[in-house]
C-alpha cells in the first residue's frame, strides 16, 4: 500500500461503540413510532435489522434507518407477512439511495402513503416529529433541550449515556506522532454529541478539518464523497487513511479516490454483529485493509 500522512475517522462503530446508544435509541424509536404513528406493534429493531438496512449504502443517518424500519414493520403488517423476512426483502431491495429506494420499492407492495403522511419525513431540518422522537430518546431531555431549544416530553436519560468509548489517549499518541498531527473526524455525528463522547480526546483532531454531518445540510450525509474530500484537502493529505465501519464509509473512499485524491480505506469490523460476515461485505466493496479494531492501526499500516 502507499504510505499514509494523514488519517480520518469516522466515529460511530470506530472510536465509539455505538450498540447500546445509537442503536438503541433506533430500536425504541421504531417502537415508539409504530404505536403512534401505524397503531400497530411489531418485532424489535434489534442489530440484525440495523445491519440489514446498513449493508444497503444508503442509512448512515440513524433517523433514516429508522424511518424505513416503521414503513417496513407497517407495510409487513398490512399485507399479512413474517416482519423479519419482509424487512430483509426490503433491505435486498434498498441501495445507496437509502429511504428514496424504500419508500419505491414498498410503492410497489402496498400504498403506505397514510403512514408517510403522518410522519411527514424528512421534512425540514430537525423540527419534524421522527426528528424531535428520536433526538429526545438518543440525547436525554436535559442534553435536547440544551442542544434544540425545545421543551422534551420525553423526560428520561439519553441513551447516549450509554456510548462506550473505543478511542484511547495511546492510540492518539502513537497515530499523531506518525502523521505529525494530521487527524481529523467525518461522522454523521454533530460536534456536541461527538464532543460529549469523545471528551478531552477531541483536542487531538483538527476541527478545520473535520466534518460533523448532522450540523450540515441533508445533500452532504454519507455517501456523499465531499465531506471526506473537504477534509482530505484541508489536511493537506497526499494519502489519507479514512477508517470507517459502513457501506457508506467505502463508497464515500472509493469517490474520493476515483476523483483524483488519494484515499486508503481501512474497515472496522469488530463493533459489527457479525465480523467475519462484515469483512466479506468490505472485501467485496475493495476495501484495502480490514481490521477488527482502530487499535490494530499502528501494526497494520505503513505511515510516510
Amino acid at each position: 500500500m502507499t504510505p499514509v500522512d494523514a488519517v480520518v475517522f469516522d466515529c460511530d462503530g470506530v472510536l465509539v461503540d455505538v450498540s447500546e446508544s445509537y442503536d438503541a435509541a433506533i430500536g425504541a424509536t421504531v417502537s415508539s413510532a409504530l404505536s403512534r404513528f401505524a397503531g400497530v406493534s411489531s418485532i424489535p429493531v434489534d442489530r440484525e435489522v440495523i445491519e440489514m438496512f446498513k449493508s444497503t449504502g444508503g442509512f448512515n443517518n440513524e433517523i433514516d434507518l429508522a424511518y424505513a424500519a416503521i414503513l417496513s414493520l407497517a407495510a409487513a403488517g398490512r399485507l399479512g407477512m413474517e416482519p423479519r423476512r419482509f424487512i430483509a426483502d426490503v433491505a435486498d431491495n434498498a441501495d445507496e439511495s437509502g429511504i428514496v429506494s424504500v419508500e419505491g420499492y414498498l410503492d410497489t407492495l402496498t400504498d403506505m402513503s397514510d403512514v408517510r403522511g403522518k410522519i411527514s419525513y424528512p421534512g425540514d431540518g430537525r423540527g419534524g416529529q421522527l426528528n424531535s422522537m428520536f433526538d429526545q430518546i438518543f440525547y436525554g431531555h436535559a442534553m435536547y433541550e440544551r442542544l434544540f431549544g425545545g421543551k422534551a416530553e420525553i423526560r428520561a436519560p439519553g441513551f447516549i449515556e450509554s456510548d462506550r468509548l473505543i478511542l484511547s489517549r495511546d492510540l492518539l499518541d502513537e497515530v499523531s506522532g506518525r502523521v505529525c498531527g494530521r487527524l481529523a473526524i467525518v461522522t454523521g455525528r454533530g460536534l456536541d454529541s461527538t464532543r460529549h463522547s469523545l471528551g478531552s480526546l477531541m483536542d487531538y483532531f483538527d476541527l478545520d478539518s473535520c466534518m460533523f454531518l448532522e450540523d450540515e445540510p441533508r445533500h452532504l450525509a454519507k455517501p456523499n464523497p465531499e465531506p471526506l474530500r473537504r477534509a482530505v484537502m484541508s489536511l493537506s493529505a497526499n494519502n489519507a487513511l479514512y477508517v470507517g465501519d459502513s457501506m457508506e464509509d467505502a463508497i464515500m473512499a472509493r469517490a474520493v479516490s476515483e476523483a483524483g485524491h488519494a484515499v486508503t480505506f481501512c474497515g472496522i469490523v469488530g463493533t459489527s454483529r457479525n465480523p467475519r460476515e462484515w469483512s466479506g461485505m468490505f472485501e467485496r466493496a475493495g476495501a484495502d485493509i480490514i481490521l477488527e479494531s482502530i487499535h490494530d492501526i499502528p501494526d497494520a499500516v505503513e505511515f510516510a
